[in-house]
């Protein structure tokens, strides 16, 4: 029991900003620190359905709604995730060959294209939520989580770019095997739980499939493997075509 709390400590401590008890680190609450993660997914949105609940009883306008959502998983997070998410934007856009491409990726600074693509992303994401005609509780309790279950199955089966780094050092800890089959089976029960919903969780759900295939390629491609930062990447733009996907399809049925 002592080694679950523990465990359950490190991850929101790293994946969140949330105050949690202070725990050390060792191999024995780290080994499973992945199978958490996708938790940090369900507090997320658990705190986004009680902003959407607020919004609710105080009658507020459909921008407050809109704006809290976007700006509620970034307080949560720390804005861990956006950070690899605006790097990663910065080495794809110089062209330039993988070994390079992973030296942006240590690059400190912001680059331009980083700042391009967190607006766009920022604007986006405020469209989606804003315009959004139903919000679904359940349905974005688990899109928070399954992105999250995503992100953490990549770390333990896609190729690493280096042997340094966070997501080397989680994939290092980690009893692999177990830890695939888990992930494995947490996304299935989450990506039927989300179909099983309304026609926009299975969307979602193709969505987010659809952005773990093109990030498998895309980090082998242009990183040599995956990293840190790409997880951030992936996990910020799978949220993104989760939530435009669910969203488009609302309004389809709308019209229908």
């Amino acid at each position: 029991m002592r080694t679950i709390f523990e465990t359950i400590a490190a991850a929101f401590s790293m994946f969140s900003a949330l105050p949690v008890p202070c725990v050390e680190w060792n191999e024995r609450n780290t080994r499973w620190l992945l199978a958490v993660f996708p938790l940090v997914g369900i507090v997320t949105g658990g705190l986004c359905r009680g902003w959407v609940v607020l919004c609710g009883w105080l009658s507020l306008p459909d921008m407050m709604r809109g704006a809290g959502l976007t700006l509620l998983p970034v307080l949560i997070t720390g804005g861990i995730h956006l950070d690899g998410f605006a790097d990663t934007w910065d080495a794809l856009s110089s062209h330039a060959p993988p070994e390079k491409k992973q030296a942006i990726l240590q690059d400190p600074h912001l680059g331009a294209f980083a700042a391009i693509h967190l607006c766009c992303y920022f604007l986006a994401d405020f469209a989606f939520w804003t315009a959004l005609p139903r919000y679904d509780g359940p349905l974005f309790l688990l899109m928070f989580s399954l992105s999250r279950t995503l992100s953490a199955l990549a770390v333990v089966s896609f190729p690493l770019a280096k042997d340094t780094g966070l997501a080397h050092a989680f994939a290092a800890a980690a009893d692999k095997r177990k830890l695939r089959i888990f992930l494995s089976l947490l996304a299935v029960l989450l990506a039927v739980g989300m179909c099983l919903r309304r026609p926009d969780g299975a969307a979602a759900v193709l969505s987010a499939l659809w952005v773990f295939v093109y990030y498998n390629g895309m980090a082998k491609k242009q990183f040599g493997g995956l990293s840190g930062d790409l997880a951030g990447w992936f996990l910020q733009t799978a949220e993104l075509w989760m939530l435009g996907a669910a969203c488009m399809v609302q309004y389809m049925e709308a019209l229908l």
